[in-house]
């Protein structure tokens, strides 16, 4: 009797859990994985890849987001602040994923009024992963930010700490996908 009641509350228990964990803000991708690959690696600075950025999925944003952005960073890089990839806001609320290759601006992909700003290699739109040859893995933090504003009111030259400074201060919550690469 004892093993059925205490089996039955860790099954009510797990299904809280599983019913908690599902109803969490979570960012997904059907692109990129755990490692990033030649379809993501940047085309430059030394390094040859196809610059693509990943599809990216998210669901269950919180109550209150009026806007999302997402953000590419890599902590690893030799600067003594990291390297920004990509930065994309204003990315209207009812937008819950961004397709493959939206970063590339040519292509026109990413959601009307959304703005991909200036990043650490001074272009705009993705830039992906090419860290030094040798330099060991990097990791690439991809983060989905839900926003309590319907705009940041910057434009697409904002230098990436100002607006990491402007997502710290309207970030209601956030999702991210850790991809690593070498070179």
């Amino acid at each position: 009797m004892q093993k059925t009641i205490l089996l039955g509350l860790l099954l009510m228990l797990s299904s809280i859990s599983l019913t908690i964990a599902q109803g969490t803000f979570t960012l997904s991708s059907s692109t990129i994985g755990g490692q990033a690959t030649v379809q993501e690696e940047f085309n430059g600075f030394g390094c040859t890849g196809k610059n693509q950025s990943p599809q990216l999925s998210w669901n269950n944003a919180p109550e209150g987001t009026k806007s999302f952005a997402i953000t590419m960073y890599d902590p690893d890089a030799p600067t003594g602040s990291g390297w920004w990839h990509w930065i994309v806001f204003d990315i209207p609320n009812d937008v819950n994923e961004i397709i493959k290759n939206a970063g590339a601006l040519e292509a026109m992909l990413t959601p009307e009024g959304a703005i991909q700003s200036i990043t650490n290699y001074g272009t705009y739109g993705y830039g992906g992963p090419c860290p030094p040859e040798g330099h060991g893995i990097h990791q690439y933090i991809i983060t989905v930010h839900a926003l309590k504003v319907e705009s940041l009111g910057l434009d697409k030259d904002t230098n990436p700490a100002v607006v990491g400074y402007y997502l710290w201060n309207n970030t209601i919550e956030k999702a991210s996908i850790i991809t690593y690469y070498e070179r």
